[in-house]
């Protein structure tokens, strides 16, 4: 008898490249994002990090392997079939993305009027539960200009559950926070994760934080996989880019200069500058 349970993963990457022109970005990576799990995929800017998250929702499409949503590739879905994939996932955007000119609760509202025909009742009643679950039903009326940068990344961590998503990708969910903001932010991250049962991908620069809550750790470097596990793993791999990133060293595989020419090409051997 054939088994009915679902795939340990999610999401899955094989062999998969995409580039922007003659630059490629990612080279025949193969990931796995966990269900039920926090991920992490870390590395230096530019690495590809973001690039996964908009693959795995769809706006990029591969130009080599497979990019997988609870085994369906998402490349080869047509419009109705990415929308419905789409209703699954939640996405917490840099800095929060709220509409400024609409009250903390109809930013909250939106997806359930987008996306169900729900009666203005239940809106309201869901609403309000994802409000206080991330602190704010207090804050229901005030606009996005009258909240805090925590608050409103708060906000838009309401609005990404709101549909009560398989899957939640969180772009930089820490950039600009203060210590206290950032600890919270982190906290409802891992907690939501645990209490709703869903599967979190994090893009982030912040070690300390994010690998206090990740159950697993990805570090994407020169369109490769330099290291992945949990946490402590990554922490003493042996990898030089990988020891630079954790250790925030100046110099290492990733250099101060940017490549080019010496210093003697271009002032010229000997020569003084005028």
């Amino acid at each position: 008898m054939l088994s009915t349970d679902p795939t340990p993963s999610l999401v899955e990457l094989r062999s998969l490249s995409f580039g922007y022109g003659q630059r490629l970005i990612l080279d025949g990576v193969s990931l796995s994002i966990p269900r039920g799990k926090v991920t992490a995929l870390m590395g230096a800017s530019g690495g590809g990090k973001t690039t996964v998250l908009r693959l795995i929702g769809g706006q990029y499409r591969a130009q080599a392997g497979a990019c997988l949503f609870d085994g369906q590739n998402v490349a080869l879905l047509d419009a109705a079939g990415l929308y419905a994939a789409r209703r699954r996932m939640g996405m917490l955007f840099q800095f929060g993305a709220l509409f400024t000119d609409s009250s903390v609760f109809d930013n909250v509202a939106f997806p359930l009027r987008e996306h169900t025909d729900l009666p203005e009742a239940l809106v309201r009643d869901i609403v309000l539960m994802k409000l206080g679950a991330v602190g704010l039903r207090g804050a229901r009326e005030l606009m996005p200009s009258q909240v805090s940068g925590g608050m409103a990344r708060r906000v838009a961590l309401a609005r990404a559950i709101v549909l009560d998503p398989d899957l939640i990708m969180y772009d930089e969910p820490f950039a600009g926070l203060d210590p206290i903001s950032l600890g919270t932010s982190a906290q409802l991250i891992r907690q939501l994760n645990d209490t709703l049962g869903i599967t979190s991908v994090i893009v982030s620069h912040d070690l300390e934080e994010t690998f206090r809550i990740a159950d697993k750790v990805i570090i994407l470097a020169n369109g490769k996989i330099a290291a992945q596990g949990t946490p402590d793993e990554v922490r003493h791999s042996e990898d030089p880019l990988v020891h630079q990133f954790v250790h925030a060293l100046a110099d290492g595989p990733v250099r101060f200069h940017y490549p080019g020419a010496t210093a003697e090409q271009d002032f010229g051997v000997g020569a003084t500058p005028s």
